[in-house]
């Protein structure tokens, strides 16, 4: 049997100021280190050996996974990949939710937030918010840098990563530890569970809770939850 663990970051500081953040590197709020540790705890309890560790290339997950392994006590490095990174938002980045709903209206903004196939407006290329214009990017080849992103757009990056570089270790029984974004995770959970459209657009994912994955011999989910089970959510799934 073979282990996948799938952690949102924890807070961070735009989800605390409840702007749309996508590409934009801010680091975690002091809410999100405690929900990092936190999973650490959890991940602990479990006595699982983990055998390689993932993030996005994005502060928030970074912090959170080096959180993640200094309460686990463990000094291993990790690979980092920006085809985990969060949705871009396009032209809403940066902007704060409540007053979006207020300007567009609640549906609009759920439509953007939550539809497999609508994005917003892309970002303009001077937009000191865009990713061409943020340092953390810069090894990135600018034709695989978006402008706006719907939630398949990120499954179409998402998937073939995981496909590549994760799904084949689990295959050979090795555990595995992927911190990555609310988006990022509803796309693989798009396709480990085979939701369709429209399940995915109801799946949300708590912020620094650990949801374990069980597989089989033959890489067939048998069990999944999160270890916080206080703050799960239904994963609409089991």
């Amino acid at each position: 049997m073979s282990h996948l663990i799938l952690i949102r970051h924890g807070q961070s500081e735009w989800n605390l100021q409840k702007r749309f953040t996508g590409w934009v590197d801010v680091d975690l709020a002091p809410k999100g280190k405690l929900e990092a540790c936190k999973s650490g705890e959890l991940i602990k309890e479990k006595n699982i050996k983990i055998d390689y560790f993932f993030s996005s290339i994005q502060l928030r997950a970074i912090n959170t996974l080096k959180l993640i392994l200094n309460t686990m006590r463990i000094k291993d490095n990790f690979e980092k990949a920006w085809e985990l990174n969060e949705r871009h938002y396009g032209a809403l980045t940066g902007l704060n939710k409540d007053e979006m709903k207020k300007k567009l209206g609640e549906k609009k903004i759920h439509e953007f937030r939550r539809s497999w196939n609508i994005k917003p407006d892309p970002l303009d290329k001077n937009n000191p918010y865009h990713p061409i214009n943020i340092e953390a990017y810069k090894s990135i080849s600018k034709e695989n840098i978006p402008d706006s992103e719907s939630l398949e757009d990120t499954y179409n990056r998402v998937i073939p990563y995981y496909k590549s570089n994760i799904e084949n270790k689990l295959i050979k029984n090795k555990n595995v530890l992927v911190v990555a974004h609310g988006n990022s995770i509803r796309s693989l959970c798009k396709y480990l569970f085979k939701l369709n459209e429209k399940k995915i657009s109801s799946l949300e994912i708590p912020t620094g809770n650990p949801l374990i994955i069980n597989f089989d011999k033959n890489n067939q989910i048998i069990k999944c939850k999160y270890l916080d089970e206080s703050r799960a959510k239904d994963l609409i799934v089991f």
